[in-house]
């Protein structure tokens, strides 16, 4: 099933409505609704995380070939959202992560970003050439240090939020927070 691409800037979709369980019967019936209702958001999500539209594509087909192996845990809707965001920035960071390494060793190109994904339509060449600049910024932190950053200015997660997602202490998601945003004010002032 192919995921309607969601404009930049758009926001977050609303969660299924009533939130409902998931069908009893087979899993792949169980893993369709779960698709259905959620695969949206999954992508809105990621796309906030990842700079380029087929990565985030294989964020979210990752994040569902996982649900369909947990589907027998996912059984109260009001948890469901949750998980699937935390499944999804362990995926994404996984990605990021990886990006780096294939860059260390030269098997990659370093930030590749697509500027009609990450930039709105009617937006000025200055606000995209500022907007590749800041994606390009992002992608030298290191990336617990983006993601903690990402979330809360980007996704505006409260601190407690960013601790809980990335899985680390208020103190630590505060310590990377403040560490991405001295080295975007170092090397944006630089610029």
């Amino acid at each position: 099933m192919a995921i309607t691409p969601l404009k930049p800037g758009s926001p977050e979709p609303a969660a299924p409505s009533p939130l409902r369980p998931l069908p009893s019967g087979a899993p792949r019936d169980r893993l369709a609704q779960l698709y259905a209702d959620y695969a949206r958001f999954v992508a809105w999500f990621a796309s906030r995380l990842l700079p380029r539209p087929d990565e985030v594509e294989d964020v979210v087909q990752e994040v569902f070939l996982i649900a369909a192996r947990k589907l027998d845990s996912l059984t109260d809707p009001a948890e469901t959202r949750g998980w699937l965001k935390t499944v999804t920035l362990r995926r994404a960071a996984r990605l990021l992560r990886w990006k780096k390494v294939r860059a260390r060793f030269g098997l990659a190109n370093g930030f590749e970003a697509n500027e009609q994904w990450i930039a709105s339509p009617d937006a000025s060449p200055e606000d995209r050439a500022a907007l590749l600049e800041l994606l390009a910024t992002l992608d030298e932190l290191p990336t617990d240090q983006r993601l903690a950053w990402t979330l809360r200015h980007l996704h505006g997660e409260s601190l407690d939020g960013v601790a809980a997602l990335l899985g680390c202490s208020l103190a630590t998601a505060k310590r990377r927070i403040s560490a991405a945003e001295a080295h975007l004010q170092q090397e944006l002032r630089d610029d």
